[in-house]
């Protein structure tokens, strides 16, 4: 008798699904190309490869791949955004066949209340030293640039400490590996791409910052209301910032280069207004104090 059995295998990532297969005794797996990761999508799949009785599926066990084995048939509608108020609203709407999913379910639940109300009381204490401690100026200044919130502005102002112990940007920038390699033989010299060397944190919070700067100019909404009543000097920097960070990335991709680099060279300069201000605000400070 023929062996219809088929090895189906799946590479599940958060969006798409990477689909294998391959028959009984029939040499290598054939790939099928791409999937969207959806139950609809999945279910298409199955019945477009054989009856259910004949597959064999495998799949790696991380969360992704999981969530196709634990999916119990449930799945929110798809006009219902994660973890809003709606999707809390489904969710206390399931039923459990059995007393062990119920209580798998309801743990589950106590341990997300949990990490949130534990990021709420982080998130004030936070605030409180962003409003109320000898680093508030600082933080307070930086948020005046686009991009630059409360959390971000701490943990710039928590990794570099003083930013004057800098004496350039220059050195700022190398610190969080943000300026490029240099390579040299003989006479020539050319650089390549950043170092990636020094304070992977800087690096990171500032870049992500950077891609603020993709959008034109304005100074509305959120960035409005953080300067307001905020270090004049401060102000007069943070206002230079986001046309002069905007046209150099609009410069680099339409130059052809991807906007990943174009915001790595966005994040370099951004990195250059943060010494800018954070130094002015420090020297007003030192310059406050007493003479001992």
């Amino acid at each position: 008798m023929q062996n219809t059995t088929k090895f189906v295998g799946l590479d599940v990532s958060k969006e798409m699904i990477a689909v294998a297969v391959a028959d009984a005794d029939r040499g290598a797996a054939r790939s099928l190309g791409n999937i969207e990761n959806t139950p609809e999508a999945i279910r298409k799949l199955m019945k477009k490869i054989g009856e259910h009785t004949d597959l064999e599926v495998c799949y790696e066990a991380g969360p992704t791949g999981y969530g196709i084995y634990l999916r119990n048939g449930l799945s929110a509608p798809q006009s219902v955004r994660n973890w809003t108020t709606k999707h809390r609203q489904w969710l206390n709407t399931l039923k459990w066949e059995r007393h062990a999913q119920q209580i798998t379910f309801q743990e589950y639940w106590h341990q997300i209340d949990e990490i949130q109300e534990r990021i709420k009381r982080l998130e004030q204490e936070m605030h409180a030293q962003a409003t109320d401690s000898p680093h508030a100026p600082v933080i307070q200044a930086l948020q005046t640039l686009r991009g630059v919130a409360e959390v971000t502005a701490i943990s710039l102002v928590a990794e570099v400490g003083k930013f004057s112990r800098f004496r350039s940007p220059k050195q700022l920038m190398a610190y969080a590996g943000l300026v490029p390699r240099e390579y040299s033989s003989g006479s020539s010299r050319w650089q390549g791409g950043i170092t990636k060397t020094g304070n992977t944190h800087v690096r990171f919070t500032v870049t992500e910052s950077a891609w603020s700067y993709r959008h034109k100019p304005a100074l509305k909404g959120a960035l409005r209301k953080r300067q307001e009543g905020k270090n004049p000097q401060a102000q007069m920097i943070a206002w230079k910032a986001p046309d002069r960070l905007h046209r150099e990335y609009f410069r680099m991709v339409s130059r052809g280069k991807e906007s990943s680099m174009a915001v790595t060279a966005v994040a370099r300069e951004l990195l250059g207004f943060v010494w800018a201000i954070a130094c002015q605000v420090e020297q007003a400070q030192d310059a406050s104090r007493p003479a001992v």
